[in-house]
């Protein structure tokens, strides 16, 4: 070709479609290679995960709050004393996949093993939606290195589906904003919301955080003209109304107990600046240092440049940094828990995720991108070695510092606790009782081999748990009672069962004790009591008031 050719051509526009055509073909084939790396790390993980669960089962029992929410799926409701009701209709199902103790921890740690894996795949889909699929496998990668991730896929507590809800309400929302005539996606998006409410009381936050968006995005404002728009916040909003139904019946129990996570007594307010300064130390922990260095880098970036930026960013940045930058402050003035702002990361590491692919604020720097890298696989390798190292160095002799110690012995005391309800005269009538802690009711309802129900009795009458809440066995006069009574501080003289509840029986019997080791040289110790012949279930113990001296 010729150069008057070649000239004529490129003013012709021939050379400029063909340039297009090759870019857009190489875009093709870059996206096709992101989405095959996703696919492949999202296999490995699932292998790597499932092969760490059969080792993790057999090393710790279920946590305390695992036992306690598998107690509420034996009795599905509309609520529960701190919770909605998802997380104990999940136990429903996890208790009718699961046969004996060890079928059941098995099908405890794959839900939440499956419900982890659907996050990671509902994130992949936001972040690449909003960006590019560099940006989502990015996005998933950095997640996925995080302890915190680690824990959502091995334990199923309240906060693994609200992760799943909340990503997916995100992905629904978008979508719904991109083809706001399409009445299905936000009638999908209601429902997801709805899902969410009777997970946690913390999804309540996601419409008031649609309607701040909607307003601070300049093309959006016409969703709220939009029906489907507000049918989506109605419905999110009305999954709330049995848990609201429940509660009316039950003196608004899990509204009270929320409350106290607030009532801070404004003179102990200095008290709290060790709070404050352990809150980020835990969130860095979890997310691993440097990682989270970023993500707070990523927050201050988007607050401090608000009015520039694009709207995917600008979605992003209003249901993450706008609602996790004030947990800082309530940790001035209270102890926050460390997965309380969960959800509001979700967002923020998709920020990360384009900010380190370079689709946000001009890219990452190389040497950043490698420290992020190096550190967060450093902790994500030992978040997976610690439960070995500390079965190794036990086998060895040694004393390590056991972080699941809590988490070891219940198997076996629930083992012994059974033999003790065989051996009773009549095993039909005898309630089982256990005194103390709520968890240490729940693991005795779901380690004793009979699985029996499991009745527990507050000394002063106060709701402190589940088992205030459900109906005392006040119908079973005659019965007898089989008390589980742990010790509350190994080494000092053992407490007797208190002569007010054995008071309300014919006969006492003490049977024996549990004790066992859970896995830090403390042992598991209870008294075992039998109570025979119940007059009636024995009320709280009265509150004397002193009278005032005469002067």
């Amino acid at each position: 070709m010729g150069l008057g050719r070649v000239d004529e051509g490129l003013r012709s526009g021939v050379f400029c479609d063909q340039v297009g055509a090759l870019k857009a073909e190489s875009n093709n084939l870059d996206t096709g290679h992101w989405s095959r790396l996703f696919w492949r790390l999202l296999g490995w993980v699932v292998v790597f995960r499932l092969v760490f669960l059969g080792f993790f089962v057999g090393s710790v029992d279920l946590a305390g709050d695992e036992a306690y929410y598998w107690d509420w799926g034996r009795q599905p409701d509309w609520g529960y004393y701190s919770k909605p009701p998802l997380i104990g209709w999940l136990m429903t199902v996890v208790g009718a996949l699961g046969f004996g103790s060890f079928g059941t921890e098995v099908a405890v740690r794959a839900m939440s093993l499956l419900i982890g894996t659907l996050s990671l795949l509902v994130l992949h889909a936001l972040v690449r939606r909003l960006f590019d699929e560099r940006a989502a496998l990015v996005t998933v990668l950095l997640v996925v290195l995080t302890p915190a991730n680690a824990a959502l896929n091995l334990f199923l507590t309240i906060d693994a589906p609200l992760v799943l809800l909340w990503s997916g309400a995100l992905l629904l929302f978008w979508r719904a904003a991109e083809r706001p005539e399409a009445w299905g996606r936000w009638l999908a998006l209601g429902g997801v919301i709805g899902l969410g409410v009777l997970s946690k009381q913390m999804m309540l936050v996601f419409p008031v955080l649609m309607l701040l968006w909607v307003g601070l995005s300049k093309g959006d404002r016409g969703l709220f003209g939009r029906a489907g728009f507000w049918v989506a916040m109605l419905l999110g909003v009305a999954a709330l109304t049995p848990v609201l139904w429940w509660n009316q019946q039950h003196n608004w129990i899990t509204l009270e107990h929320t409350k106290h996570h607030f009532n801070v007594d404004a003179n102990s307010v200095g008290d709290h600046v060790g709070e404050f300064l352990l809150f980020p130390a835990l969130q860095a922990l979890l997310y691993t240092p440097v990682t989270w260095v970023l993500l707070m880098g990523v927050l201050w970036r988007v607050l401090r440049g608000w009015r520039g930026l694009e709207r995917p960013a600008l979605f992003l940045a209003v249901f993450s940094a706008l609602p996790l930058a004030p947990f800082f402050v309530l940790a001035l003035r209270q102890e926050v828990n460390p997965n309380w702002p969960a959800v509001f990361y979700i967002g923020l590491f998709g920020l990360l995720g384009a900010w380190f692919s370079g689709a946000l604020f001009g890219g990452l720097s190389g040497a950043w991108r490698l420290r992020t890298l190096v550190v967060a696989g450093v902790f994500a390798v030992a978040t997976y070695l610690l439960p070995l190292l500390i079965e190794v160095t036990g086998a060895q002799g040694r004393k390590p510092v056991d972080v699941f110690a809590d988490l070891r012995g219940w198997e076996e005391a629930g083992r012994q606790a059974g033999a003790f309800l065989d051996r009773v005269p009549r095993p039909e009538e005898t309630l089982v009782v256990v005194m103390g802690h709520r968890y240490n009711a729940a693991h005795m309802a779901f380690h004793m081999p009979q699985r029996p129900r499991v009745y527990r009795w507050e000394r002063d009458g106060r709701v402190m748990s589940q088992y205030e809440v459900w109906p005392a066995p006040t119908d079973k006069r005659g019965w007898d009672a089989l008390v589980i009574y742990p010790d509350s501080d190994i080494g000092q003289a053992r407490k007797p069962l208190t002569t007010h509840f054995s008071s309300h029986f014919r006969e006492v019997e003490v049977l024996g004790e549990i004790r066992v080791p859970n896995g830090d040289g403390k042992p598991y110790s209870a008294q075992v009591v039998l109570c025979k012949n119940m007059k009636r279930w024995p009320p709280p113990v009265p509150v004397v008031v002193a009278s005032p001296q005469a002067p």
